[in-house]
This record gives C-alpha cells, structure tokens and sequence, in this order.
C-alpha cells in the first residue's frame, strides 16, 4: 500500500501510515462508528469502510472481533464483494 509513496516522499508514508493505523485503533474501540460498506453486496449491517487520506478501509464486525478486509486506494475502480 505504502510502496507507491514510498518512491514520492519518505514524510508522506509515515503521516498516511499512521493515520491509517491510527484509524484501525478508532475502528476497533468504536466499530460503528463509519457507514455500512456501500460496496457491499448484500450487507447484513457488519461490513463497514472509512476513507483517510484517499485510502478505503472496508471491514467485518464478528461480535468482538474486527477484520480488516482491505485496504485500497480510492482512485482504483472498486470491488464490489
């Protein structure tokens, strides 16, 4: 994911990095709190995404567990799943 930017800036990959990761951690304490996969077929309300900095989290809620399903960026076509 962060290859690409990498090559452009060194600063850019640690400030894109850790907001993603900092957002996963936000993910894991508040699931909900971001709208339900529009990408999702057939979501039964447990598949979610949040964008930050142009790059899409989707992720599963499994009772207490939160699987990151993928992270892409948001100029590529999406994947309807």
């Amino acid at each position: 994911m962060l290859d690409y930017l990498h090559q452009e800036s060194a600063t850019a990959v640690s400030i894109v990095g850790n907001a993603v990761l900092d957002e996963i951690e936000n993910i894991a304490i508040y699931p909900t709190a971001h709208p339900l996969d529009r990408f999702k077929k057939h979501n039964d309300g447990n598949y979610r995404a949040c964008i930050v900095y142009s790059y899409r989290i989707s992720y599963y809620i499994d009772g207490n567990t939160i699987y990151i399903l993928r992270i892409r960026h948001t100029s590529r076509e999406p994947l309807e799943h």
